[in-house]
């Protein structure tokens, strides 16, 4: 017999409710209670198929990454995610493909203490919307609108991985370690969870970055009416992406404007330094200064290498600038 739509749901997504939800999956809504003094995070992404990942992309590869840049918006507000809810259009009901991609989306999710509380399936294009729902105390969130002339601008991990990945996905590629490794940071980002809880109180802005550190830092710098200058020695770069690109003036675009690296950007005060060095060390993550906000002028532009660039990123309407 075919599977219906809640049957689907009962069979690979239900898990058992925890004492923070009051009603779970099951009925025409959820009931969550945020933590006495704390506000809700939320946010929603949407995946679809050939747009945002390869159609080669593995079940298990798109249950992760579904979960993993909704995570990701969590780890930029600085918020502790809790809750999520998905729905999800299918071609056809698949099991080879749901059960794979249920294991690997509901494993990320207990992983960061987040519970699947409700959602729909319906017949299409395979497409996922997934809503995340965090806490936080609203004195703590970070904003994108904080960045003050004279903060040190800080990166997250290495960038431009994921857009070589991709180019790589799409060739086919995947037989060396180093491809192997660029491969998995497009399709199984590391959400920043930790890093955004640490950053309360420290950080004066923060994004993640999606659509490219050019753009997203872009919008750190609008937000906050300032100006930034960086500089390209600076930027950090795997050693995977340089054996794959060994020339800057090729692999600088990838990391200046490839997105889908999902790394933290952030802006502390000079006088924060010091105590992210410390962050840095206990969670045993790179955190390095690209540079540093400085005055609007004419107009929120980014300086790199002492030219203006344009902040463009991708734009999911236009394609790939």
């Amino acid at each position: 017999m075919p599977l219906s739509e809640f049957s689907i749901i009962d069979r690979f997504f239900r898990r058992q409710s925890t004492p923070k939800t009051l009603l779970s999956i099951g009925d025409d809504a959820a009931l969550i209670e945020p933590p006495v003094g704390e506000v809700l995070a939320i946010s929603v992404d949407t995946l679809v198929v050939g747009r945002h990942f390869p159609e080669q992309t593995t079940p298990a590869d798109i249950g992760y990454k579904s979960l993993a840049v909704n995570l990701s918006d969590m780890a930029a507000m600085g918020a502790e995610p809790r809750w999520a809810t998905l729905s999800l259009a299918l071609p056809e009901v698949d099991e080879a493909f749901l059960q794979p991609f249920s294991d690997t989306l509901i494993a990320l999710a207990e992983q960061h203490g987040v519970e699947l509380v409700g959602g729909d399936t319906v017949r299409g294009p395979l497409t996922i919307t997934l809503q995340i729902i965090g806490t936080l105390p609203a004195e703590r969130a970070l904003k994108r609108s904080g960045a003050r002339v004279g903060d040190a601008i800080f990166i997250s991990g290495t960038v431009g991985d994921a857009a070589q990945g991709l180019s790589f996905a799409l060739a086919g590629h995947g037989q060396t370690d180093d491809e192997a490794y660029l491969l998995g940071r497009l399709n199984r980002p590391t959400p920043r969870v930790e890093l955004g809880l640490a950053l309360r109180g420290l950080a004066t802005s923060a994004i993640d970055i999606s659509d490219g550190l050019l753009a997203d830092l872009g919008h750190i710098l609008k937000q906050s009416g300032v100006s930034a200058e960086i500089f390209s020695e600076l930027i950090p770069c795997s050693d995977a992406l340089r054996a794959a690109v060994p020339e800057l003036r090729e692999r600088l675009p990838l990391m200046v404007a490839g997105g889908d690296d999902y790394e933290l950007c952030f802006t502390v005060p000079e006088s924060g330094v010091e105590e992210l060095a410390k962050i840095a060390g206990v969670l045993s993550l790179p955190l390095t200064r690209i540079g540093t906000i400085c005055e609007a002028g004419d107009s929120h532009s980014v300086l790199l290498d002492g030219k203006v660039l344009s902040q463009q990123g991708f734009d999911h309407f236009k394609g790939e600038d």
